[in-house]
């Protein structure tokens, strides 16, 4: 990228908003009780280490040059995009998870509580034999 500052420089580069949610035709798709993540979607990824920025001098930006830079900045933000998309469906089924999570918790309780009536009332009856 380049160094200078200004808004000829600003003007070159296609921002991302800070932090965009996928459209929701991008989550209509998604159904958490269809999806399963794989065991390799699911692996942390490895932290990778930036490699040190080579400055180009301003005699070789030619419009080879533009056209990677170009070509490179389109595919960092897809690459950007499909991992916030990912994330959010990542976030969705985990949260989609623990309501369920919750309410079969909840049931669990339930069915206790009905099983103690029963015990209850099972050892009444096996009092009056």
């Amino acid at each position: 990228t380049p160094t200078g500052s200004g808004p000829d420089v600003v003007g070159m580069f296609d921002m991302d908003p800070p932090d965009p949610l996928p459209s929701p035709s991008d989550q209509t798709s998604f159904d958490p009780m269809r999806h399963t993540f794989s065991e390799e979607e699911l692996k942390p990824q490895p932290m990778i280490k930036k490699a040190r920025k080579i400055q180009v001098p301003d005699n070789m930006k030619d419009e080879k040059y533009w056209t990677r830079r170009h070509k490179n900045n389109e595919a960092a933000k897809r690459s950007r995009d499909a991992r916030r998309l990912k994330e959010n469906q990542i976030s969705l089924r985990a949260t989609y998870l623990e309501r369920e999570n919750a309410a079969l918790r909840q049931e669990v309780a339930e069915i206790r509580k009905e099983l103690g009536r029963c015990r209850s009332i099972l050892s009444k009856y096996e009092n009056r034999l």
